[in-house]
């Protein structure tokens, strides 16, 4: 498997190595733990409903191979079991744990119609075909009991999966960013400027010197 920290943008960086540096406080450091020890198993979904969520999250979100993967799935289930909302919910939604799971269903349902098998057993072209036909509202289901499926999917979908992925520290490292600014905060705000605790991008060719000095990076 290749190395995580010698590939990408920020080679040789990692941001959990800032933990016990003046970069993150007690705060940063409890929340960032958690979120690492969230296992990948469900806890509010049934197991049907858990194997639907994870293709649909490798589908939204494709994952680089080489590294950890952020377990998607995971964070969607543990929001819904939380009981979690937006702060506001559209008229003609349900609120965020009942859009799931019939959103859920109804992926399954077309699935077993129109191809004769489950959601999470369809080819990838398929599962993106069917997907796309979500987002844009041409979904009909009977498990839907009426919620539009295009809202469903930028209100849900689109925040729920895509928001978990970018606050995952491996998130962090692909994009090179050091974690919330406290209580260190960032100083060198103008284009192109860098912080010395900030990781170095790697220019073609570059890639072995931006290793080394994102390792010394804290």
């Amino acid at each position: 498997m290749t190395d995580r920290l010698t590939t990408g943008r920020y080679p040789g960086y990692d941001v959990t190595s800032k933990r016990n540096t003046p970069s993150w406080n007690d705060k940063t450091r409890e929340v960032i733990d958690a979120r690492l020890a969230v296992a990948s198993r469900p806890e509010f979904l049934s197991s049907e409903e858990w194997l639907t969520l994870v293709a649909l999250c490798d589908r939204v979100m494709p994952q680089p191979e080489g590294r950890p993967r952020v377990p998607l799935a995971a964070y969607v289930d543990r929001q819904l079991l939380a009981g979690r909302t937006k702060g506001y919910r559209f008229a003609d939604m349900p609120q965020p744990a009942e859009a799931w799971k019939r959103a859920l269903a109804a992926l399954d349902e077309v699935a077993r119609r129109e191809k004769g098998r489950p959601f999470g057993q369809l080819t990838q072209g398929d599962q993106d075909a069917m997907l796309h036909r979500m987002a844009a509202g041409s979904f009909d289901a009977e498990a839907l009991k009426g919620m539009p499926a295009s809202t469903f999917w930028t209100s849900h979908v689109i925040h729920d999966v895509i928001g978990s992925y970018y606050a995952h520290p491996e998130a962090w490292n692909e994009m090179g960013w050091g974690g919330p600014a406290s209580p260190r905060g960032y100083v060198r705000l103008d284009l192109d400027a860098r912080d010395s605790w900030e990781p170095v991008e790697a220019a073609p060719g570059g890639e072995d010197k931006a290793q080394q000095e994102n390792k010394r990076v804290r």
